[in-house]
């Protein structure tokens, strides 16, 4: 179990920008999951070697008691189940592999994320588990800046990094499944979708 709070230096804009090369690299398709974090609690987080998902999301996770400013009621939100990140960009503004998890997403994949690839409702299978990229946006917060600094806050929320999700994605889970690190992540095609 790790507790937030490690210092490290910030990258500046130009050598967050000079990074963006290998973070476009990313497949299109046929990603892979490097690593699955649970939020046990607040500021911690446990890297998990296997992930179960459910419609109660992560198992472990505190998604659901966390609820959302976003819902009428304030209870989760269905459309923020799993937070997605590109692993590429986890590490451009972590710096060290072990700092990635601080950013407080649950899958960090290989794989390309911009809305482009990735449109709202596209459907991915990761492991055994289905899961929908949900149109509420995933930005950086105050909790970001902290950890990685505000030039790497602003630059997740600039143009640029929102057409690449640098910041991640939310997703719903359809299907309820494990997902274990170096599992695949593909796009499903339609007819998969009818079939999941």
């Amino acid at each position: 179990m790790e507790h937030l709070g490690t210092a490290a230096r910030h990258l500046d804009t130009a050598a967050l920008q000079a990074g963006l090369g290998h973070v476009r690299e990313s497949p299109p398709d046929h990603g892979t999951v490097e690593m699955i974090v649970r939020r046990p609690a607040v500021d911690e987080r446990e890297v998990l070697a296997v992930g179960t998902h459910a419609d109660t999301g992560l198992a472990g996770d505190t998604w659901r008691v966390r609820g959302s400013s976003r819902t009428p009621d304030g209870s989760a939100h269905p459309g923020m189940q799993l937070t997605v990140i590109n692993s590429r960009a986890a590490l451009l503004v972590a710096q060290d592999p072990d700092r990635r998890m601080l950013a407080g997403d649950q899958l960090y994949v290989d794989l390309d994320l911009s809305p482009v690839n990735l449109p709202a409702g596209t459907r991915l299978a990761v492991g055994s588990a289905v899961i929908e990229v949900s149109e509420e946006p995933h930005l950086g917060c105050a909790k970001f800046a902290a950890r990685f600094g505000v030039e790497a806050l602003r630059f997740v929320n600039s143009r640029v990094g929102r057409g690449l999700r640098l910041r991640g994605l939310n997703a719903r889970i359809l299907t309820s499944g494990t997902v274990r690190p170096g599992d695949r992540i593909s796009k499903l095609a339609p007819a998969d979708e009818a079939a999941a």
